[in-house]
């Protein structure tokens, strides 16, 4: 564990950063929307970022072996996972990988199925291109979001179909897929010839005791008609910073991405593979204090929701809290939390507007004032 653990208790003025997150809201809002952490990113980064900066010269750049060496080493160390660094494609950023997936395998007319409620730019890739938009519905199953298989087959089975986004941990619910169930979807993309566009941006933010298995490693074939995205922005913070990743070990797949994003997708930006490097290579102690931390938050969430009108189901991964709040029928679900003082992600963006989605990647106390903020309007309105 990082000796520094308690540093994610400390409460930091980001009001003056031009942060997205900070600024959205008026400043006696507590923002607690987008997936972004309030905490310092580890020292391995800070120190590596300013070792870069006092080298002076940030002209044009490429991605380093001893990154991609990091970033196979990684994968092999936490996953199990057997990549090189050949199958490696440098991304700016993970969104708009997924657009780019979307454009560079499908065509106008095809259908892209994807699992529902989902993150934004999942439905914004496919209507942004022109193609058909299949939901299946995630379903509560003994007590976690899953798919609901049958309508999956069903959407998988129409002729147009040509791709699965999967989003494994899930976001919004933080549903971390067993290998049986992707297995389950893997035999469906098979037999149906689908690719396989798996976003796992979350799999470094599992907080139960279960392992993150990796879409492309269930099985040669799942290997082949998989392309994985992966960045540090989530896990290390450094989401400003621009930087991700595409695993994509069927070298036609490759180059056709490749050939797609030419000329149209910026290299990443140089500080971010610097920061990449430090994350995956040095960041281990600082992580595991981090999840440590996370953990305590979402068991802080668990407990004070029986209490209330609002259920969750358990939470296995991420720092987003997935609340329903359905028995308050509200008109307007958003301006109830934010005249509470707290600024929330609306759930009807993510296709389910009896929902809220809350980030607790914040210091305890920040969190605790929050609750309290949410119960005094509960009290308020008569709800408590």
């Amino acid at each position: 564990m990082d000796s520094n653990a308690s540093c994610f208790d400390k409460e930091i003025d980001r009001t003056n950063s031009n942060s997205d997150k900070w600024t959205k809201y008026p400043q006696d809002v507590i923002p607690l929307w987008v997936a972004d952490m309030d905490f310092e990113s580890p020292d391995c980064i800070k120190t590596a970022l300013n070792e870069r900066i006092e080298h002076g010269v940030f002209g044009y750049t490429h991605a380093s072996n001893e990154l991609e060496n990091t970033i196979v080493e990684y994968a092999k160390r936490r996953y199990d996972w057997s990549i090189s660094s050949a199958q490696i494609v440098h991304l700016p950023g993970l969104v708009c990988a997924l657009h780019l997936a979307v454009r560079a395998f499908s065509s106008e007319g095809d259908t892209i199925i994807v699992p529902s409620p989902i993150y934004p730019n999942f439905n914004k890739a496919v209507l942004h291109a022109n193609r058909e938009l299949s939901h299946v519905e995630m379903q509560i199953e003994d007590g976690r979001w899953v798919l609901d298989m049958q309508a999956f087959e069903i959407a998988c089975a129409q002729p147009n179909s040509k791709m699965i986004l999967l989003c494994n941990p899930h976001n919004p619910g933080g549903t971390v897929y067993t290998r049986a169930e992707l297995e389950a979807i893997h035999q469906l993309a098979q037999r149906y010839d689908l690719l396989v566009v798996s976003d796992e941006i979350h799999c470094d933010l599992i907080l139960d005791d279960v392992p993150h298995v990796p879409f492309a490693s269930v099985n040669e074939d799942a290997t082949n008609r998989t392309i994985t995205l992966m960045a540090p922005s989530k896990t290390f913070n450094v989401a400003g910073l621009g930087y991700a990743f595409a695993v994509i070990a069927n070298p036609a797949l490759r180059a056709t991405f490749n050939n797609a994003k030419a000329g149209l997708v910026p290299y990443p930006n140089l500080l971010g593979l610097i920061a990449a490097n430090a994350a995956f290579g040095e960041g281990q102690d600082w992580h595991e204090s981090l999840l440590s931390y996370l953990k305590e938050n979402r068991n802080i969430i668990e407990r004070w929701l029986p209490s209330t009108p609002l259920k969750m189901v358990h939470l296995e991964a991420t720092y987003l809290a997935w609340i329903d709040v359905s028995a308050l029928q509200l008109n307007s679900v958003h301006q109830f939390f934010l005249d509470a003082g707290v600024g929330i992600s609306d759930g009807k963006d993510f296709g389910n507007p009896n929902y809220i989605r809350l980030n607790f990647g914040c210091p305890k106390s920040r969190l605790e004032d929050a609750i309290k903020r949410i119960n005094d309007a509960l009290k308020k309105h008569n709800y408590l």
